[in-house]
């Protein structure tokens, strides 16, 4: 028979706790992973979520701008447009005041009076 090396029942005791407060431990550290896992995922799922509502909030801000620039730009032909009816408007309003005067002075020159 081989030569075997007997150990104490307490040596022997020691290492079997080991063994068996180890495998609690690994199932703690298996579930701890397990919950990190799914934290991991969750905050995934959360980072994607936000991504598709910042490009939503992308597209709308650019939709915005370009509405802006649109109106911008009618602003500004409505503002060329108004300059160009008061132009008319003012030289309509000097020629009817030159005929007004012309009028005053022939009706002056023929000596009827105008009440007024």
């Amino acid at each position: 028979m081989a030569p075997s090396i007997a150990l104490p029942f307490s040596a022997q005791s020691t290492s079997y706790q080991r063994e068996v407060s180890a495998v609690p431990e690994a199932e703690v550290l298996r579930r701890r992973n397990e919950e990190l896992e799914k934290e991991l995922k969750k905050s995934l799922e959360r980072e994607e979520k936000m991504k598709q509502e910042l490009k939503k909030t992308w597209e709308r801000l650019k939709v915005a701008e370009e509405a802006e620039e649109r109106l911008c730009s009618q602003l500004g032909e409505l503002e060329a447009e108004a300059v160009n009816q008061s132009r008319a408007y003012r030289t309509r309003v000097i020629n009817l005041m030159e005929q007004l005067s012309v009028a005053q002075k022939l009706l002056q020159s023929t000596s009827i009076s105008i009440p007024g």
